[in-house]
């Protein structure tokens, strides 16, 4: 007979992950922390999400946060099971919750062990599970989702560096924002953009020598931790640190007056919602978060999905768009089926998902030769894109040409935009003290972020989710306003055209352009 005093958690499933070998005893005593997503005391209005209104802080609190009689009930019913509620914030309806693992695999019926596994060419220890998870019948609706009792890593970084004997031409971010045409006489003052990363560091050292060789003030970088997650520097640029640089230098060098505020948080699908929801709330509120970090949608447990898509879904109502890279791996995005795959979290129709381009140009003059879809074949790397298997097709897409999917169904396209992202035609960096070129998607949403926060100085406004705006004179095999159209070659499963298509989106920015655009007067 079932125990009818406990409930299924929705969504939680979690399937084995690939070549893990068993490492030793779980340490039940050892104490942990999770974190649990509550229900909205009211559902988000889709004209706040999608519409340019947007809510403060408070209101949004008040209004679609957490009920404080819910975050009562989830404290007195896990407390009696001998767990401990360390916080509960009801704008962001997150609540941390800790014990130890022996006790928080009983209360929520979690199958625990421990396990070792290659990830990012080294091999890392983590409590494993699988099957779905139970929580106490009181908080059957109350409790949507239960992170952190499994903390294998989810993500991967969206960068790649050049082999040494690979670059054509390279560029600084200032000599991409002219070939791009960011807006004159902006350079991001009066904004903040977050970045999440999920490992890796920066140093002041590294960040003032790479500006004053650009010949720009060195901008303003926080460090925020999160979960216990730390900036902390690796001396390894093929990996964190690689990425982390290249977002903040990114950032710096395209929009130097913006405040950047990074968020370090462990790579689990905990540590990433925690420090996602940390950003989107902050105070000031940023105008962008940048995100390039990602997985392919199945890799994702339904219940981290469903909590992710809801933050970014907060952003809108706040005014903060959220830029993600879309993928290195093609349109099979490093699945191993033969089919094609999209990337989460750029797939979720909140996001603006960033694609990839091989472009090829004068850095003086800022005279584009060509610009093609980045496919450097099974180890260059390759622009992901495609049609999303869990999402469906947003009504601001529907009259872009966005094909149906490998499926059979009408799913979210990705990406929306796109940039450089060719490590053959990458990204002049600083990382660890030497100089490196780099490309990725991972490049292409901080690029956008600094954008946005250039076209804000200039606009005076917030954009939220700015698919509307970008998507609103989109249509099939026509450019849309604010664009550079990029018309030539694959990600493999998909082949760029005239107008929307599932490699580099509605294209490349032309950022004067996007302004008119963006402060619709266009």
């Amino acid at each position: 007979m079932p125990d009818e005093s406990f409930v299924t958690v929705p969504g939680s499933r979690r399937y084995a992950t690939a070549d893990t070998t068993p490492s030793g005893p779980l340490d039940t005593a050892a104490r942990v922390q999770i974190t649990l997503v509550l229900r909205r005391r009211a559902d988000l209005p889709g004209d706040l999400v999608e519409g340019p209104s947007i809510v403060s802080r408070a209101e949004f609190a008040d209004r679609y946060g957490a009920a404080p009689a819910d975050i009562d009930l989830v404290t007195r019913v896990l407390t009696a099971h001998g767990l401990t509620v360390d916080s509960a914030d009801a704008r962001t309806r997150l609540v941390k919750v800790s014990g130890p693992v022996g006790t928080l695999a009983d209360v929520f019926g979690a199958q625990l062990t421990q396990v070792s596994a290659p990830y990012g060419g080294r091999t890392v220890e983590y409590r494993h599970r699988e099957g779905e998870l139970r929580m106490p019948a009181e908080l059957a609706d109350v409790v949507l989702a239960v992170l952190g009792l499994d903390d294998r890593p989810q993500a991967r970084t969206r960068h790649r560096v050049a082999a040494a004997a690979a670059g054509q031409v390279s560029y600084t971010p200032p000599q991409l924002g002219a070939i791009y045409k960011f807006p004159d006489g902006t350079d991001g003052t009066g904004q903040t953009v977050a970045i999440i990363e999920l490992g890796g560091g920066f140093g002041q050292t590294d960040l003032d020598t790479y500006f004053r060789g650009l010949g720009i003030a060195t901008p303003t970088v926080t460090a925020v931790g999160v979960d216990g997650g730390k900036n902390v520097p690796g001396g390894d640029p093929n990996g964190a640190d690689g990425e982390v640089l290249l977002d903040i230098e990114v950032v710096g060098g395209l929009a130097p007056g913006a405040h950047q505020t990074v968020y370090f948080a462990p790579n689990t699908d905990q540590g990433f919602l925690d420090a996602l929801s940390q950003a989107i709330h902050a105070d000031p509120s940023p105008i962008a978060v940048s995100i390039s970090w990602g997985a392919s949608e199945d890799s994702w447990s339904a219940q981290a999905r469903t909590s992710f898509d809801a933050v970014l879904s907060d952003a809108g109502a706040l005014g903060v768009t959220v830029t993600a890279a879309s993928g290195d791996n093609g349109s099979s995005d490093g699945a191993t089926d033969g089919k094609p795959h999209t990337d989460f979290p750029a797939s979720s129709p909140h996001v603006l998902a960033c694609g990839g381009t091989s472009l090829t140009a004068d850095p003086t003059t800022g005279t584009v030769t060509s610009e093609t879809v980045w496919n450097g074949g099974a180890q260059g790397g390759a622009t992901g894109g495609g049609i999303s298997d869990t999402f469906d097709q947003p009504t601001w897409q529907a009259n872009a040409g966005v094909p149906t999917g490998a499926g059979g169904g009408t799913g979210r396209g990705i990406p929306d935009v796109a940039a450089n992202a060719d490590p053959a035609t990458g990204y002049q960096v600083l990382v660890d003290g030497k100089s490196y070129v780099i490309g990725g998607t991972s490049a292409v949403a901080p690029l956008w972020a600094a954008l946005l926060a250039r076209i804000a100085q200039q606009t005076g406004k917030r954009f939220g989710q700015a698919q509307p705006a970008l998507y609103a004179k989109a249509a099939p095999g026509t450019a849309a306003p604010g664009f550079r159209d990029v018309v030539s070659g694959d990600n493999g499963d998909y082949q760029a055209g005239p107008g929307w298509d599932a490699c580099t989106g509605l294209g490349v920015p032309d950022g004067s352009a996007l302004g008119a655009v963006l402060g619709g007067s266009v």
